[in-house]
């Protein structure tokens, strides 16, 4: 073989190499989606879709988001907000209104469980939020 065809070889078997080398990092790597999991936050409103009349008290609202997220979650946070938004029609609406994290769960138990919500306290939508996050249940070293 000539000097050049040498060459050229040692180039492309170079080439290949790092080609090689860069598609084995990518495949062993963990996608970025995958380092993370998923915390669904889900808003609900506790104002009847139709009167805009609270459902319950804030305290039977809690009680009975709690009786529903324990029965098919398991685990869960919540935190008590006041919701508010603007009508079609240009009217203020405000609500109390609870905020659910939820962790180590996927979307289908979530929608599953909004719909149990909307039926229950009579609402149009719950707002579902899913935010990558990195979860860790962190437990002591003993």
């Amino acid at each position: 073989m000539s000097k050049k065809v040498n060459i050229a070889v040692i180039i492309i078997s170079v080439i290949a190499i790092c080609i090689s080398s860069v598609s084995l990092y990518f495949t062993l790597s963990p996608a970025e989606e995958e380092k993370g999991d998923i915390q669904y936050v889900m808003y609900l409103g506790t104002n009847d879709k139709d009167t805009n009349e609270p459902v319950c008290t804030p305290a039977e609202a809690k009680e009975k988001v709690e009786a529903i997220l324990c029965d098919k979650m398991g685990g869960f946070t919540i935190q008590e907000a006041n919701g508010g938004w603007l009508g079609d029609d240009g009217t203020q609406y405000n609500e109390y209104t609870l905020v659910i994290y939820l962790s180590a769960t996927d979307i289908d138990a979530v929608h599953s469980v909004a719909d149990i919500m909307i039926e229950e306290f009579n609402q149009s939508s719950i707002l579902i939020q899913a935010n990558t996050t990195q979860t860790e249940f962190y437990t002591t070293a003993e």
